[in-house]
């Protein structure tokens, strides 16, 4: 990255320390101004990133699929990031605008296969491709750059985990020793000096916020954690498949994945991690005919002379400060409805009625949150940008 670029940005961290401010439940605000689009071509989108202040080179790999068009849109809004590349192997040669028309106002250079791709002009990348197609392309691209990896290719830590539940070997087993896994708000300080970030799974985003304070605090057992999982139909992605065509998945729940589902192994490695020892869960999701929204219904077992009232507090001591996770009021629900296309995380905690056990409510928007508002999030802290920065969108309603 050019002195320029890192000038610039000194500047805008200084300009953001004296307008900060904070609102009246005590979390920092920060005023932000509005963002001119990108020109066509990258000769001249880096240009006019320069010229309009923008800092840092942005290429968006899969820039046609649900989370490609998302971190687009995200981007929209952001002070410091301007896209210069864009890819799609199906789609290259083709503007977003066509393939995304909600997207049409964006000025952006057109989308090019992944093989035509010049990183000369880019400073960190979002890699939005499929499972198993990942590791050999990030292997590929210049050490320079920051990347933020939307894939499951660098999630688990353990490569033989990886061949068993994938089926297939890893083949990039030196990267995957440098990856830094990407819950921002459980792993921030790790992140900050990371130099590829594989961003967390939506399912797995839901279900360690809430759990990974606990487990630290010891307050809930490692022993049957039960987690009933339901998602939006974006999140089987943008891949034309029969059991995702509308007649399929309206006016119904589905189930899938029963036992075997591939985010097992990454919520399992997140939790062992926080518990210090091996965690086991039974986790089943499924497909709601809707559009967006994640929620997790987790059942945990309290630990000896724990109740409701010592959850509740763990969290508020663990959240409180935080920007995107927001534990409401004793006894209101989540909804998925209150977080729609938002960075949100709500959380909420219940008594069973089986003695001794709690129910956590989580709710997410699965494409931002559970994934490209995520990946910006954790950029941010990666550039030492404020980490809301572009991603104070309210949630849509109704």
């Amino acid at each position: 990255m050019s002195s320029a670029h890192l000038s610039s940005i000194r500047f805008d961290r200084e300009w953001f320390r004296k307008s900060e401010t904070k609102s009246s439940n005590g979390r920092k605000l920060h005023i932000r101004g509005s963002v001119t689009s990108s020109p066509q071509s990258v000769q001249f989108a880096e240009a006019k990133t320069e010229k309009s202040g923008k800092a840092v080179r942005i290429g968006v790999l899969g820039a046609s699929g649900y989370t490609g068009s998302e971190i687009v849109r995200l981007l929209a809004n952001h002070p410091h990031f301007g896209i210069t590349l864009m890819t799609a192997d199906r789609k290259a040669g083709q503007s977003i605008g066509s393939v995304f028309p909600h997207l049409i106002t964006q000025d952006l250079p057109d989308m090019v296969a992944i093989k035509d791709a010049n990183f000369s002009n880019v400073d960190a990348v979002f890699c939005c491709l499929p499972h198993g197609t990942t590791q050999d392309i990030i292997k590929a691209l210049p050490k320079s750059l920051k990347i933020v990896d939307l894939s499951a290719d660098f999630r688990l830590q353990e490569i033989a985990e990886y061949e068993e539940w994938y089926g297939q070997p890893h083949r990039a087993p030196d990267l995957q020793k440098e990856a830094v896994y990407g819950l921002t708000e459980i792993l921030r300080e790790e992140i900050k000096a990371a130099r590829l970030v594989a961003n967390p799974g939506c399912y797995p985003t839901t279900i360690q916020l809430p759990l990974v304070p606990l487990l630290k605090a010891n307050l809930i057992e490692t022993r049957n954690l039960i987690i009933d999982a339901k998602s939006g139909v974006s999140g089987a992605g943008r891949g034309a498949k029969e059991a995702n065509l509308y007649t399929e998945i309206a006016e119904g729940i589905h189930s899938y994945g029963i036992t075997r589902h591939r985010h097992v192994p990454e919520i399992e490695q997140g939790l062992s991690d926080a518990a210090h020892a091996k965690v086991t869960v039974s986790f089943t999701p499924h497909l709601m005919p809707m559009s967006r929204g994640m929620q997790s219904t987790i059942y945990v077992e309290m630990t000896p002379g724990v109740t409701i009232e010592d959850l509740y507090k763990q969290l508020k001591i663990a959240y409180e400060d935080e920007e995107f996770v927001i534990l409401l009021e004793k006894g209101v629900v989540p909804h998925t409805r209150n977080v729609r296309g938002s960075n949100y995380c709500l959380l909420n905690v219940f008594p069973d009625r089986i003695p001794g056990r709690a129910i956590i409510v989580s709710v997410i928007d699965n494409l931002v949150k559970g994934a490209s508002g995520q990946a910006l999030q954790n950029l941010n802290v990666m550039m030492g940008l404020p980490e809301n920065t572009g991603l104070l969108y309210q949630p849509l309603f109704p």
